[in-house]
């Protein structure tokens, strides 16, 4: 006697996704940064026959969606670290500005006292830069800033930072770097800031800067760095005048304008 052979019998709904389920099994794995199928049906796995033509359209329609919502965040994404950078981007030299060198020099106080370190701040200023802009003009006094930058970041670490604070004056951070160190470095920095001349529609503008420096102390804010600086730099731009004073000539009165002796 022959037995029939049984099978068992495929639930005809077993393996049928609704379309909608699917598009969101594609968007999960989207999002965990799987590449976008090539082949949507053997993705989602639909049945063939359940892949009407409104219903390719809508998958497709739906994959086009994700796309294009990937795409437009990723632009506002490099829109905002865009932005970010022109913020922190002084307006006229290529340098960070004054609210960047400062969130930059809180980061590396902090730095230093966690782990004991050592960095240390100069502070510039150039000397009778409103004589340049008067006798030349305002445009030749942004090519002497152009150049004191150039010639600060020529001579700078990449773990330095040098920074515009307004005007004519630049600040730079020395990482890992003391007070001796700094105060040398300070002079060698003004150095060059004077050893090449800016040449301006043929004029030779020569630039000199007055320079103070402070090491960071445990407990310092940023502000009190700054002006700790700031008050040194002053004292040297102070004695310079002091130094470059004209004597009176013998035998003239002290109080004698000059020519009238």
């Amino acid at each position: 006697m022959k037995i029939n052979e049984t099978r068992p019998v495929r639930n005809p709904t077993a393996q049928r996704r609704n379309p909608a389920s699917a598009a969101s099994a594609y968007a999960s794995s989207s999002d965990l940064g799987g590449a976008a199928p090539t082949d949507s049906a053997s993705v989602m796995g639909i049945p063939e026959p359940e892949l009407t033509p409104k219903v390719r359209q809508a998958i497709m329609t739906l994959m086009q969606e994700v796309e294009n919502l990937r795409a437009e965040g990723e632009r506002a994404n490099s829109r905002l670290a865009h932005m970010e950078r022109l913020a922190d981007q002084d307006t006229l030299v290529p340098v960070p500005n004054r609210r960047a060198f400062v969130r930059e020099m809180s980061r590396v106080i902090s730095y230093n006292q966690r782990y004991d370190a050592v960095s240390s701040l100069v502070y510039f200023d150039l000397n009778d830069f409103k004589q340049i802009n008067d006798k030349y003009g305002h445009a030749a006094g942004d090519a002497t800033l152009m150049h004191v930058a150039a010639a600060l970041t020529e001579n700078l670490r990449e773990s330095d930072m040098l920074g515009r604070l307004g005007g004519d004056e630049f600040g730079v951070i020395l990482s890992h770097t003391d007070a001796a160190q700094a105060l040398e470095k300070g002079r060698q920095l003004a150095h060059a800031i004077m050893a090449k001349p800016v040449d301006y529609e043929g004029a030779k503008i020569t630039v000199t800067a007055s320079y103070g420096i402070t090491t960071f102390k445990p407990g310092d804010s940023a502000q009190e760095a700054m002006e700790a600086a700031d008050r040194a730099m002053y004292e040297q731009k102070k004695a310079l005048k002091s130094a470059v004073k004209p004597t009176p000539k013998p035998g003239a009165n002290p109080g004698d304008k000059p020519g009238t002796g």
